[in-house]
Formats: structure tokens, C-alpha cells, sequence
């Protein structure tokens, strides 16, 4: 008998900046661009968001050489201004991402339904070296 029981793999960072900075800058496609990567080969070149109950949200995935892509979306199920996001990636796997302002400092924590293809420790690496990329970004940014 199959089980559907699910992976959910947690990622966290502390952000030196403030919450409402750290929801513009994770939700505003032209910032998405910018820091929306893995590794400094990939890039982010297009990222459409309608931050609403039902809206869509597609950010494309490239490496920088033309090699290999892919597009990243899926349909927001909850959200909490500068508090949660949760959504539905296209393939039905669920993430809920948590925004804990704390004057001068955001925690962020990502958990994510892993998929059955790649290790999970993979994918758990991919998603914090994007969530570290984003970190970065956010503390440099004006």
C-alpha cells in the first residue's frame, strides 16, 4: 500500500532589515529578478506575481548560459500582508512562507512539501541558497 505521506522540509534566515521592506522586496517582480537564483550561473530573467487569494504568481529559472530552464509558479491559497504567504506550486505541492518582523530584523521560515525526484538534502540546499541570495539582497538594497 502507497503512503501519501509528505516530506516538509524548513529553511529559516534572519533578514537585517525591516518586515515591510522584506515583503516588497520578495514580491515585487522587478526585485524577484534580482535575487531569485541558487548559484551565480542561474538567474531569474522574468517574474509575473498577483499577491492575491487565487493569483498567479511564474517566475522563470535559467542558467545564465542558455543551457537549461524552467518555470517556477503556482496559485496563492493565504496570504497575510507582511505576515504569511501560502500557495500551491504547480505540481500540487504545497509552501507556506512566514514573515516575523522584529523591528530592524525579518525571520523568515520557508517549509515546502519536497518533491520524489531529487535528494531531499538537494533540495533543501536550492531552496536556502535562494533564500540566502534573498537575504543578501535585501540587506543591500536601498
Amino acid at each position: 500500500m502507497e503512503t501519501s505521506e509528505k516530506t516538509l522540509v524548513t529553511i529559516e534566515a534572519t533578514v537585517n532589515a525591516p518586515v515591510e521592506k522584506v515583503w516588497e522586496l520578495w514580491n515585487d517582480p522587478k526585485h524577484v529578478t534580482q535575487w531569485n537564483h541558487a548559484s551565480d550561473d542561474w538567474h531569474s530573467p522574468k517574474a509575473e506575481n498577483d499577491l492575491r487569494v487565487g493569483g498567479k504568481f511564474l517566475y522563470r529559472m535559467e542558467a545564465k548560459d542558455g543551457s537549461f530552464g524552467f518555470d517556477f509558479g503556482g496559485i496563492y491559497d493565504e496570504i497575510v500582508p507582511e505576515e504569511l504567504i501560502a500557495y500551491t506550486i504547480g505540481d500540487g505541492r504545497k509552501v507556506r512562507v512566514l514573515f516575523e518582523g522584529k523591528g530592524d530584523t525579518t525571520d523568515i521560515t520557508s517549509t515546502f512539501e519536497a518533491e520524489n525526484t531529487n535528494p531531499v538534502e538537494m533540495q533543501r540546499g536550492g531552496w536556502q541558497a535562494i533564500l540566502n541570495n534573498f537575504k543578501q539582497y535585501a540587506e543591500s538594497a536601498e
